[in-house]
């Protein structure tokens, strides 16, 4: 399958990396300090048309593939993990209605979403149910035309600045969450939503991560994405896909730390030589290196086939995620390592970088989840049986 980046690949890293250079990485040590959304990059990317990229043309979207999608959020986390969530996201809160939602959903919410008019969050996680998606509690109960949603969400990436989430609840609890969830789409303005809380967390501390809660949230029907009970199908499809930029985000953060210990050895002299002449430096680097592009690698053969709706998609984006979040958490440490003690301190990006990679290890599924995932898939295609 191909999936070399073409010269229109190469064309967009270089736009997006010289605007990640010259806009969003001199703001980063600040994003990471206050802790702060950063209002002002969200609407630089929305002016650039980098929102709408998982968009069709017909809703105002620009419709780029995935491994253009991959080299966006690629290019953006290795100056900023933050920055890079928001395109992220904004595909990760989309993709139930890109897979399963009607034309009049998308008519009515995808062009305020692809020019950035509107962020869109993904509420699945509860304080119960993390891995354990299957184990969520939150209701949401028929009242004629209308849903009734009560229950609370936590660890939501955005929702407390997105103007719209997609939302999981129970619709039939006794049938338990692999058949008894549904998906609904929830305007934040409606009465009854609120994000009382945010997280203080070691990494992406500009990137908001809230706690949601619902108390009698009424949501038309028009708005439940798919079928009544389809709602954990819908999420498992869109996580085997969206999971795929977070390893594109491993990816630029570990680039980002390999070109910081580069360029640090490269000036830093000791013993009368500079840093990177000694042999033992050059090793790390070189591994630095050669892990970092295996996981890039990886990472667009994942892509291609997202691209392509292959069969065994969860086996590639998984694999993806794994090696990626295990890379930039290597390599963002031994970054650290060949900056020493300046490595440690916040004048210096790595220390941030190797705090914004722990998360890529984290969220949209464990690296325990990814491996057992992959494991399932290897089962299954030697078409042994899963026992338990």
């Amino acid at each position: 399958m191909t999936y070399l980046p073409t010269a229109e690949h190469d064309e967009l890293r270089a736009v997006v990396r010289e605007l990640a250079d010259e806009r969003i990485g001199p703001r980063a040590a600040a994003i990471d300090e206050t802790s702060e959304f950063p209002h002002d990059l969200r609407e630089l990317l929305a002016r650039q048309d980098l929102l709408g990229t998982c968009f069709g043309e017909e809703h105002g979207g620009t419709a780029l593939d995935t491994i253009a999608q991959s080299i966006l959020v690629e290019e953006l986390a290795r100056a900023d993990a933050t920055t890079s969530l928001i395109p992220i996201v904004q595909k990760l809160g989309a993709l139930p209605i890109i897979l399963a939602g009607s034309d009049e959903q998308k008519d009515r919410y995808f062009p305020r979403l692809a020019s950035g008019e509107w962020l869109i969050a993904f509420a699945l996680t509860e304080a119960a149910a993390g891995s354990d998606v299957a184990s969520n509690r939150m209701r949401a109960t028929r009242d004629g035309d209308e849903y009734v949603l009560n229950g609370s969400k936590r660890f939501i990436t955005h929702g407390s600045v997105a103007d719209v989430l997609t939302v999981f609840a129970l619709t039939d609890p006794a049938a338990g969450g692999r058949k008894g969830m549904s998906a609904f789409i929830v305007e934040t303005d409606t009465p009854g939503f609120a994000a009382p809380r945010v997280e203080h967390k070691m990494g992406i501390r500009g990137s908001p991560t809230a706690e949601l809660t619902f108390d009698d949230v009424r949501v038309p029907s028009a708005n439940v994405v798919g079928a009544e009970g389809e709602g954990f199908k819908i999420a498992m499809e869109t996580l085997d896909r969206s999971r795929l930029s977070i390893a594109a985000q491993a990816v630029g953060i570990a680039q980002g730390a390999l070109d910081a210990a580069v360029a640090y050895a490269a000036d830093r002299q000791q013993f009368g030589e500079r840093v990177v002449d000694f042999q033992g430096i050059q090793w790390m680097l070189a591994d630095m290196a050669s892990q970092t592009e295996a996981a890039r690698q990886l990472t667009y053969v994942a892509a291609a086939r997202v691209d392509a709706d292959a069969p065994d998609l969860p086996y590639w984006t998984s694999s993806a995620k794994l090696v990626a979040g295990d890379t930039a958490m290597r390599v963002t440490t031994d970054a650290v390592q060949i900056l020493g003690g300046y490595g440690y301190i916040t004048e210096y990006p790595v220390e941030r970088m190797m705090r914004d990679a722990k998360i890529t290890q984290l969220y949209e599924g464990t690296q325990q989840i990814q491996r057992l995932i992959v494991a399932r898939q290897l089962l299954q295609r030697a078409g042994v049986a899963r026992q338990g």
